[in-house]
């Protein structure tokens, strides 16, 4: 096979989104299917980039306060019923035990869907006096949800993932906890570290968290013009506190339950990666989250290997006290080859050193986002390479941003919301009267949901897009992954 023939076997970016999806997927080594129906293997490659997002995200949770605990995997079903609507909105997609061994159990065990039953029923334990709150605590666990149609890291039946649980004495600390982890920790994550511009706002009640008061939002764009919903924030009110008596004594000495939060973000945000950032050549990955931000290829013959390996390898000592660097040294492909499956894989910068890059004390530098080739020497690059991660980084922002900006489109009449969704997707802007059947027909007819409602303050009113009543109420429509 020919240097060429690698990117030529993942499809068009342009012509088939979903299969090219597929194919960087498996293409960059990212992660592959099992035997078990909806369930992947995460590669190294792979999993070295959820390690690196999960680092940068756990750093701004403990900032804040929080800290991390482990809970069960199995949930009584006893448990789990206790929040009506939260069973009723989980009911279709919980895996359940039914026996240990050959021995049937004497009450099912869910298979942990989210954690707000075990982890209300604990804190019910926990609770006693307003001096044992807050209480701020997340987990990195694995959830398992019964996926009828799955695609790697976007939707499967088990996948990784962080929920915060929280509980407050009063419902103002509940609504400052849920607005803090949406914008001061989600959504600096998500732009700052991944490099993915996002919409925030409030879920509508048909889309909300199931038992939750209200469902805060971060909704991105991808690359086919479909939204990912990013990461999700939830008040839940004193709902959970009564379903799983989470009561405490109050200055006054008087009885209140609780206020409780949750929140999450998963590897999904993986898949998120891939299809705003990601070209017809296969994958470019933020630099901050990179599994690997330099990747140095040596150019060998045979007369010059060994000196050519030598300075190789001293380049990847030098640059690894500074960056996350990997040496390409690998006999059995062409440099062309190992050059198109970096690029594939994503990594910010390659290097280039061969005889005559020695003789001149410098090296050949390519930044994936760019694909130009630029000469740097040796005694200037530890500075240079610093400067292009952190313009790499922006680059990869901006370009998105735009790309957002651009697919965000005011429709005042619903035939012009219509011919958007059918033939640009993205984000429509439309007022909405409030109503779930307007809600619900729109989703019929065109198959976007509301992904939320704009936090901007609106003084302007408008026509619902579906039904005509006047409304002050903005929201942004769209298809969703």
């Amino acid at each position: 096979m020919n240097d060429g023939e690698f990117v030529k076997e993942i499809a068009s970016k342009d012509e088939a989104f979903s299969q090219w999806y597929i194919d960087v997927v498996k293409k960059a080594d990212l992660a592959d299917y099992t035997m078990v129906k909806g369930c992947m293997v995460i590669k190294p490659y792979g999993y070295a980039l959820w390690e690196n997002m999960q680092q940068c995200l756990d750093k701004k949770i403990k900032a804040t306060g929080h800290k991390n605990a482990y809970f069960p995997l199995f949930i009584p079903e006893s448990l789990l019923t206790k929040e009506a609507e939260h069973v009723e909105g989980f009911a279709p997609e919980v895996a359940w035990v039914t026996h240990g061994g050959e021995q049937k159990l004497e009450e099912r065990l869910a298979v942990r869907p989210t954690s707000e039953a075990i982890i209300g029923s604990l804190y019910s334990k926990w609770v006693h006096s307003w001096r044992d709150l807050p209480i701020l605590i997340n987990q990195w666990a694995n959830i398992v949800r019964w996926e009828k149609v799955t695609r790697p890291f976007l939707r499967t039946t088990e996948f990784l993932w962080q929920e915060g649980h929280t509980a407050h004495k009063n419902q103002q600390e509940a609504e400052e906890e849920t607005l803090k982890i949406l914008l001061d920790v989600y959504k600096e994550y998500i732009e700052k570290d991944l490099a993915i511009p996002v919409l925030v706002g409030k879920k509508s009640s048909n889309e909300k968290f199931a038992g939750a008061v209200h469902t805060y939002t971060l909704e991105a764009l991808m690359g086919d013009g479909k939204i990912l919903q990013a990461g999700t924030s939830h008040n839940l009110g004193q709902n959970f506190a009564k379903a799983f008596d989470i009561r405490f004594l109050d200055e006054n000495q008087e009885e209140q339950y609780a206020w409780t939060t949750s929140w999450g973000t998963s590897t999904r945000l993986v898949g998120g990666i891939i299809m705003v950032h990601g070209d017809e050549r296969g994958l470019k990955m933020p630099p901050k989250v990179a599994p690997v931000q330099v990747v140095i290829i040596p150019i060998l013959f045979d007369k010059t290997k060994q000196e050519v390996l030598k300075k190789a390898r001293e380049l990847e000592t030098t640059l690894s006290e500074k960056f996350r660097v990997e040496l390409d040294d690998r006999d059995a492909y062409t440099p062309g080859w190992k050059f198109n499956e970096w690029e594939m894989k994503g990594v910010p910068v390659r290097l280039e050193i061969g005889p005559r890059d020695m003789a001149n004390s410098q090296v050949v530098a390519v930044r994936r986002d760019k694909g130009n080739k630029t000469t740097i020497k040796e005694t200037e690059l530890i500075s240079t390479l610093e400067k292009w991660m952190e313009d790499i980084q922006n680059n990869l922002y901006m370009s998105a941003k735009v790309k957002l900006e651009e697919n965000i489109r005011f429709a005042g009449q619903y035939s012009e919301f219509k011919e958007i969704m059918e033939e640009k997707l993205g984000f429509v802007k439309a007022y909405w009267c409030g109503s779930p059947k307007c809600e619900d027909q729109i989703k019929k007819d065109t198959k976007a949901t509301i992904r939320c409602l704009a936090m901007e303050e609106n003084d302007e009113k408008g026509k619902c897009i579906y039904c005509g009543k006047e409304s002050s109420s903005l929201v942004y429509f769209g298809r969703a992954y």
